[in-house]
């Protein structure tokens, strides 16, 4: 094959790639908005609920007229906004990360817009790291909700950088690392993270990701 068949079928295979990509970001951003319509008529419900209905005060009664209102029946919306509220915070264990994630050996993440200098700042140790979180040992339904947790909290706290250990997988069946995979599908799907890449040999190396995340 020439090296003109070469670059076309690199160009190719880099356009189906980045359409993938844009699908996968549309969808995300469809999501997201019937969530916030989900919510927004919960809220709706409920204040409607929590008022009951008007009635006007009969003018010959005003001096005698006593409010003695029922109780309302009980009703389910704050446990709809409770599990909408969970929802906005819930990471999928079935999110296919593969397709957003660049294709170097450690397997980096950056968002549309922000340029590979990020990555090749985090790969050098270029932003101070504020705060990590260890996932040694953690179950996946535990390593999940920390992370999450994590992340969050760092966010409101105004750090920008953050490393979190999933470990190199040495004493798991196979040697190969469980969280590692489930760490970074995690990680895209927090609306935080703008970009992550594997830690330096002396911060964790293969057994960490450096994450740099969005000013609060």
């Amino acid at each position: 094959m020439t090296k003109a068949g070469l670059k076309d079928f690199s160009d190719l295979k880099a356009l189906k790639k980045e359409i993938a990509r844009q699908a996968e970001l549309q969808a995300q951003r469809e999501a997201a908005r019937l969530q916030a319509e989900r919510l927004r008529q919960a809220e709706k419900a409920l204040f409607s609920h929590s008022v009951g209905p008007v009635r006007p005060l009969p003018l010959k009664h005003q001096d005698s007229f006593r409010l003695t209102p029922e109780p309302p029946p009980p009703l389910a919306v704050q446990a709809q906004l409770d599990e909408l509220a969970v929802m906005r915070e819930a990471l999928s264990d079935e999110f296919d990360v593969d397709t957003l994630l660049d294709t170097d050996d450690a397997l980096s993440f950056r968002r549309p817009g922000m340029g590979p200098d990020v990555l090749r700042k985090l790969r050098r140790g270029g932003w101070r790291i504020q705060g990590q979180l260890d996932l040694h040992g953690m179950r996946r339904e535990d390593a999940r909700d920390a992370l999450s947790d994590f992340i969050r909290e760092a966010h409101k706290s105004g750090w920008r950088c953050v490393r979190v250990v999933h470990g190199k997988g040495l004493g798991s069946p196979g040697k190969t690392p469980v969280l590692k995979g489930r760490v970074q599908s995690w990680l895209v799907q927090k609306k935080e993270v703008l970009a992550f890449a594997q830690a330096r040999p002396a911060e964790g190396g293969a057994g960490a990701l450096v994450v740099l995340l969005a000013q609060g």
